[in-house]
């Protein structure tokens, strides 16, 4: 059974309509308010190799950058962290103070985004890495994990991102496709 189209139009034309006025992360529409802690955050646990940008367009997609933001799921703050995966995090990271901090929110945010990197790394290309980290950041690692297996049952070998969007949650492809416009890539 296929969907009709005119119900595919309704669904993607409020996504097509805003990525018209969609503002690049480099962009003097952002705040430059936080980038100290996008820049640390990203060095300490990427290291050099990894944009901090990636990390700033990803608080854009989640909150606009509020630090007041919360989501309907509860989920809290510039890098919208649901309090139970925050206090997971901080049995790592016991100096990591309040949820509602920036500065602990945009930690806590990256050092989860670090974790899911690396249980990426099996047969993937570094730089596809980080955008199922995105993914799984966004719909959890199980379910990109289950759209994984589905693309590589259909289609053999995966090495790319774009190879499995399309069995991920259709929330998680705009996700990491507005990501990716904030960055200007593809």
């Amino acid at each position: 059974m296929s969907t009709p189209r005119w119900l595919l139009l309704l669904v993607l034309l409020p996504g097509l309509a805003f990525a018209g006025a969609l503002k690049l992360v480099k962009d003097n529409h952002w705040s430059r308010e936080y980038d100290n802690y996008f820049r640390k955050y990203t060095k300490h646990y990427f290291g050099p190799h990894i944009d901090w940008y990636w990390f700033k367009a990803q608080a854009i997609a989640e909150s606009g950058l509020k630090p007041t933001a919360k989501s309907p799921a509860g989920a809290k703050g510039i890098m919208q962290i649901l309090p139970a995966t925050y206090e997971e995090i901080k049995e790592d990271n016991p100096h990591f103070t309040l949820i509602n901090e920036p500065r602990w929110n945009i930690a806590a945010g990256i050092y989860y985004d670090r974790k899911l990197y690396r249980k990426w790394k099996k047969g993937l290309p570094t730089e596809q890495r980080l955008a199922f980290a995105l993914a799984s950041y966004n719909a959890g690692y199980g379910n990109v994990l289950k759209a994984y297996k589905r693309a590589r049952k259909e289609h053999g070998e995966i090495k790319a991102w774009r190879q499995v969007e399309y069995y991920a949650p259709g929330e998680t492809r705009f996700y990491v496709r507005r990501i990716k416009a904030l960055m200007d890539v593809e």
